[in-house]
């Protein structure tokens, strides 16, 4: 059978992971119980991702305006970044995934920073996957910052990082909520009902083949059409 796939796998994935909440509240239970599942997610990801040949992950751990939720809340992922990086650096070390942070650094709890410089000296030689957490996120904020060191289109994007390939938000939201506005220009999208603690290998795989299901032209006319 002849495949309907005519690009290759996207090298940058980005995800925005929404709905761990309304996850929670459907079940009954706690939200923090829902960020807990939605930590689970985060494993299943980076597998499907390392599966499938993506090169890069970046992820929407905590924006800059979830310093607005309630304290408990707030606490609660911070405890959970910890957690993860208390637990899982030496699995991506050992898996060659190199982990970067992207975000404000100086609003961060002060026992975080050594733990973050850590799990990024101990996997910058990952090259399997580079798994990069937004945390304390704003894209609008990482531009503005970014632009008073540069000079030229070029340069910026080079500061800022890759360009995605494929973004995908769960739980039925269609914006980007100042996630890599710059880097997602040219970004296919694929929005998704289920919520994050239920995205798993399938969900990622399901997303990647619309992806590559579809013609990116960048602004030219599709061969076809010029042909024709």
């Amino acid at each position: 059978m002849k495949s309907t796939y005519h690009l290759p796998v996207p090298e940058h994935v980005a995800i925005i992971m929404d709905g761990n909440g309304r996850w929670a509240s459907a079940q009954g239970l706690p939200r923090t119980e829902g960020h807990r599942e939605g930590a689970k997610a985060v494993r299943r990801a980076i597998e499907g991702c390392c599966r499938l040949g993506v090169k890069t992950l970046t992820l929407y751990a905590f924006s800059a305006d979830n310093w607005k939720r309630p304290r408990a809340e707030v606490s609660a992922l911070m405890l959970l970044f910890r957690h993860y990086l208390l637990t899982e650096v030496e699995e991506c070390r050992k898996e060659g995934i190199r982990i970067s942070v992207i975000g404000r650094r100086d609003r961060l709890p002060g026992t975080l920073l050594p733990l973050i410089d850590e799990a990024e000296r101990e996997t910058r030689g990952g090259t399997r996957l580079h798994l990069r957490l937004a945390v304390d996120y704003s894209a609008r904020d990482a531009i503005f910052t970014a632009a008073r060191r540069v000079s030229s289109a070029e340069e910026l994007s080079k500061e800022l990082g890759p360009d995605v390939d494929l973004l995908v938000r769960t739980a039925g939201e269609q914006r980007l909520s100042d996630f890599l506005l710059w880097e997602c220009a040219y970004a296919e999208m694929v929005f998704l009902q289920q919520c994050w603690p239920d995205f798993d290998e399938d969900s990622l795989a399901d997303a990647v083949a619309q992806y590559r299901g579809r013609v990116r032209n960048f602004g030219a006319v599709p061969v076809t059409a010029a042909v024709g």
